[in-house]
């Protein structure tokens, strides 16, 4: 009878492959338990699936990195290296008490890509997410990225101000940070009406497993994420972006309107809109084919 052989366990630490992103990456490890540190005791969950050209995807408000499940295990398949960053406050990343804003998410994302050494990255983001990659691309001078998509992006400005007459007033913003300390399922069941191009656009199913992501999310997060959208302007920082853009947008957007899309292509040099027409501020889902198809076109050019 045959005896099991035990491998030691350090030379199944050897024998593990390595894995490349783009053709001009160096090689670089699996990131260990999907958690990576940026700084101090603070960890993000990141998904690094497949090998090929990287495709870094930044989730919106209040989601986590799951909201991309049906395009990382798309892209994965179709040769690309997709890797999904919930920031922290959000999903299974750290929920430390301090500063959630614009400057903190966009250095945790430099960190992110500098511990994996990925470089010529197609940088995506969605709502809040796609603000925060804007900000990356302007405060680390678009470093390791030579591409950026921007989906239902909540930018250049989320609320009104004397010359920018689109989206929230600013008091309702500050409602929505009120409400999250009254009843913060409320509030997300009340997004959630409105995330999609109809109240039932998006069946139920795919309805509870957002709500219960936004719920993983720290209260205090939540509400520090809506300061920071309801006080940035990134109209001077679109000119700083030198890449190539694609900006996906969705004409029945009711979270961020069309207009700002229009308002993005105005001020990012060499860059497209990619219009979705049955779709709302969940165009990933609500038109995840055309998404998914329009993404790694865009992505593969060039």
């Amino acid at each position: 009878m045959s005896r099991k052989t035990e491998i030691p366990i350090k030379n199944v630490e050897a024998m593990k492959v390595t894995r490349h992103g783009s053709s001009r990456d160096k090689a670089v490890k699996p990131t260990c338990l999907e958690y990576i540190e940026v700084a101090s005791g603070i960890r993000l969950h990141v998904r690094d699936w497949g090998q090929g050209r990287a495709i870094v995807l930044i989730p919106g408000w209040p989601l986590a990195n799951d909201m991309y499940d049906y395009q990382m295990t798309e892209l994965a398949k179709r040769g690309f290296r997709a890797i999904s960053i919930s920031q922290r406050g959000f999903g299974k990343s750290a929920k430390p008490w301090g500063p959630y804003n614009y400057d903190v998410y966009a250095d945790d994302l430099k960190a992110v890509l500098d511990h994996l050494d990925v470089n010529d990255v197609t940088l995506g983001g969605h709502s809040m997410g796609g603000a925060v990659a804007i900000h990356y691309m302007a405060r680390h001078q678009g470093s390791r990225v030579s591409k950026l998509a921007l989906f239902g992006a909540a930018a250049p400005i989320w609320t009104k101000r004397e010359d920018y007459p689109y989206g929230l007033p600013k008091s309702e913003a500050d409602a929505l940070m009120e409400a999250v300390d009254i009843d913060r399922p409320k509030l997300l069941a009340d997004f959630g009406k409105i995330f999609g191009l109809t109240e039932t656009s998006i069946n139920p199913g795919l309805a509870a497993w957002l709500h219960a992501m936004g719920m993983q999310a720290s209260p205090y997060a939540v509400a520090q994420s809506v300061a920071a959208l309801r006080d940035t302007d990134l109209r001077s920082e679109l000119a700083t972006i030198a890449v190539p853009t694609a900006i996906f947008h969705a004409a029945g957007d009711r979270v961020c309107p069309f207009v700002f899309a229009e308002e993005m292509a105005r001020g990012i040099k060499n860059s497209k809109i990619v219009r979705f027409e049955k779709s709302g501020h969940a165009l990933f889902l609500e038109e995840k084919e055309k998404f998914n198809h329009e993404l790694m076109a865009f992505a593969k050019e060039g």
